[in-house]
C-alpha cells in the first residue's frame, strides 16, 4: 500500500516529469499515446490536465492558446500515425504474439467500442484508456474511409484537449490552492477514465455467462 501511494505521489510531481522534456516531452506523450500501440500506458488525460493547471501558474512558460494548439496538434498526428500503422499492417496484428506492449486483446476491445459507436469511437474513445491508443489502430486495419476519419480525429482531439487542459487551468487560476490537494485529483482522474471501461467488460462477462 506504502508503494501505491509512493508511486501516486510520483505521478502528480508534474513538474518533475516535464522537467526531463519540458513542454516538447509533453507533446511527445500525447503523441505516442494517441497513436503508437505501446503508448496504451502513458497519462495522457493526467499530463494534460497538468498543463493546463501549471500553464496556469506560469510554470509552464507557454501561451494558453499555443499550448492547446500544440496539443490538438500532437493528437491529431498520433491519430494520424495509429490509422497508417493498422492500415498497413492489417491482420497481421491478430496474428502476433502477446508482449508486454501489445495485446490482441486491446485491439479486440477497440473493435467492439466501434462497433458499438460507429465512427463517434474516435472522440469517444479519447476519453478512455486502451481504447484512445488503438482506436484509430483499428480504424485503419478495416480501412475506414480517410476523410471521415480526419474529420473524426480533429474533432475527438480538439474535445479531448480541450476538455482536461482547459479545465486544469481555469481550475488552476480559480483555485491556486489546488496543487496541494494533487494526489486526489489524480484518483479521481483514474475512477473517471476508469469505471465505463470496468463497467463495460462486467456487462460483457455477464452477456457471455448468460449465453453459455
Amino acid at each position: 500500500m506504502e508503494n501505491f501511494w509512493e508511486h501516486l505521489q510520483n505521478l502528480t510531481d508534474a513538474q518533475s516529469i516535464l522537467s526531463k522534456g519540458g513542454f516538447y516531452l509533453l507533446l511527445i506523450v500525447v503523441f505516442a499515446e494517441t497513436g503508437l500501440f505501446f503508448g496504451f500506458f502513458l497519462p495522457g488525460d493526467y499530463l494534460l490536465f497538468m498543463a493546463g493547471l501549471l500553464c496556469s501558474s506560469g510554470v509552464i512558460d507557454v501561451p494558453p492558446f499555443m499550448l492547446v494548439c500544440s496539443l490538438i496538434l500532437a493528437g491529431v498526428l498520433g491519430n494520424f500515425t495509429g490509422y497508417w500503422f493498422g492500415y498497413r499492417t492489417g491482420p497481421i496484428l491478430f496474428s502476433k504474439p502477446d508482449s508486454l506492449f501489445f495485446k490482441k486483446r486491446y485491439i479486440v476491445i477497440a473493435e467492439e467500442f466501434y462497433a458499438r459507436h460507429g465512427g463517434m469511437a474516435l472522440i469517444l474513445g479519447r476519453f478512455f484508456p486502451i481504447i484512445r491508443t488503438f482506436a484509430p489502430i483499428f480504424a485503419g486495419v478495416v480501412k475506414v474511409d480517410f476523410k471521415k476519419f480526419t474529420l473524426y480525429n480533429l474533432i475527438g482531439s480538439v474535445a479531448w484537449v480541450c476538455t482536461f487542459t482547459l479545465t486544469g487551468f481555469f481550475l488552476g487560476r480559480k483555485y491556486p490552492q489546488i496543487k496541494s490537494y494533487l494526489i486526489y485529483v489524480v484518483i479521481g482522474l483514474i475512477i473517471f477514465t476508469t469505471i465505463p471501461l470496468l463497467f463495460a467488460f462486467l456487462k460483457k462477462k455477464v452477456v457471455k455467462e448468460l449465453k453459455n
